[in-house]
């Protein structure tokens, strides 16, 4: 429940994160600044609470004389139209119908993003589903299990525990490959603590596994949803390589691929590769050409996006089940971080799901992405390109001349920049108390 001051006004109001929300002038012509916009009061800016305490929260504080603008995306899956309209006395007449017109557009833009999230569940895997699990603007249909931070029956068992913890055991868990498609498994223990939950032990799983396979589970829920479906992969590639490769009439049918993975400024496997490409080349180039609409989440921004001493303070500072556990592994991979001289850890699978959750969170660039899968030096790497186009070469007698230049056409959206600081408030804001 939140709190008030002496005033009666909230000390600490919101809902999640509002989008780099601006303060504007009840005269003002705020509706440029977008048609998907909603009013609230000025204090509303920074809370994480129902819809219950929201309503009391406005019923201290929807006077104004000078108006929020936020994003409706953020706010419509928690703050009903009801709600709004009940307020509308203490308005303006002009201002409570113009609050109407915009109220009215909540149905359109309420409905959570249904999303498949395939996993190989270590601890950044950890921090990555709780923070779709207590967002409401992701409806987490369900979790496959991929091999990569640990193996896959080690990931199962971490899938099942956490979505036991977060007391979702209506979401389907399904175990997926065992291994990659062409190369011997590489598990990442070293960064991730012996059970890949940075040696956190939580309790017994009360969830059952689902006994589809991970590749068929993510086929018959796009065929039962088309269009409807975001597929949303942090780990290495080789369950979506193997439902495209079984049945590639999905990749129409799915609406959108958001992806851990890949760099276009070096490695963190090595000087070229990206761990999650890394550990399956052949099932990323499948995934990469495939055909769908692709956001690249690489490293290029989660580098950027370090989760520092400072936002575990917030963490630390309510309880839960959730807030408790992910303190946990928040700290022990700040400290693993802190022994090769990085002052945060980087939120690398949370990121995607931020992605998912608001695509303003990122700049992006559309690039050719191929996926090196032969060199000595480069197996794994994510090689873009940024102009658009290659020279095209003709053999003339013993030499090739160039003769052209040839368009080459985009197959993603490569992550570039990230408003770093608004991502991580998002983060803390999801998980607190939980």
């Amino acid at each position: 429940m939140p709190r008030f001051d002496n005033r009666g006004r909230p000390e600490s109001v919101a809902i999640g994160l509002l989008e780099s929300a601006a303060r504007v002038s009840l005269a003002e012509p705020f509706l440029k600044e977008s048609s998907r916009r909603i009013l609230f009061s000025t204090d509303i800016a920074k809370c994480n609470c129902t819809a219950d305490e929201m309503e009391r929260v406005t019923d201290h504080q929807f006077r104004l004389d000078t108006i929020l603008a936020v994003p409706l995306r953020y706010v419509a899956a928690a703050f009903p139209e009801k709600t709004i309209l009940k307020h509308l006395k203490h308005l303006p007449v002009a201002m409570g119908l113009l609050l109407m017109c915009l109220a009215s557009t909540l149905p359109a833009f309420a409905a959570a993003k249904k999303i498949i999230l395939d996993t190989d569940p270590g601890s950044d895997d950890a921090l990555a589903m709780m923070l779709a699990l207590n967002s409401p603007e992701l409806d987490v249909r369900a979790i496959t299990v991929v091999p990569g931070n640990v193996t896959a029956s080690q990931g199962l068992e971490n899938a099942l525990r956490m979505v036991s913890l977060a007391n979702r055991c209506d979401i389907p868990v399904a175990s997926g490959a065992q291994h990659p498609l062409f190369q011997k498994l590489i598990t990442a223990e070293f960064w991730h603590g012996k059970n890949g939950l940075a040696n956190v032990e939580l309790p017994a799983s009360k969830c059952k596994v689902d006994s589809r396979f991970g590749p068929d589970l993510i086929i018959q829920m796009v065929h039962t949803a088309p269009h409807e479906i975001t597929l949303v992969p942090i780990g290495p590639l080789t369950n979506i390589a193997l439902a495209v490769e079984k049945d590639p009439s999905i990749v129409p049918l799915v609406k959108e691929v958001i992806l851990m993975g890949g760099s276009i400024s070096g490695g963190n496997v090595n000087a070229a590769a990206e761990a999650n490409i890394y550990n399956d080349p052949e099932a990323a180039q499948i995934v990469f050409q495939a055909g769908w609409p692709l956001t690249m989440v690489g490293l290029d921004v989660g580098d950027k996006t370090l989760l520092s001493q400072k936002y575990l303070d917030q963490l630390g500072q309510t309880h839960g089940p959730v807030n408790d556990f992910i303190c946990s592994v928040a700290k022990y991979l700040i400290n693993r971080s802190a022994q090769f001289g990085w002052p945060g850890t980087p939120m690398y699978d949370p990121l995607a799901l931020g992605v998912a959750i608001d695509a303003t969170l990122v700049k992006a660039s559309e690039m050719h992405v191929d996926v090196e899968t032969r060199g000595d030096f480069t197996r794994g790497e994510t090689v873009a390109n940024r102009h658009g186009a290659v020279e095209r070469n003709v053999l003339h007698g013993n030499h090739y001349v160039i003769e052209g230049v040839d368009k080459v056409t985009p197959n993603a959206k490569v992550c570039i920049d990230v408003d770093a600081d608004r991502f991580l408030q998002l983060f803390v804001s999801r998980i607190r108390g939980k």
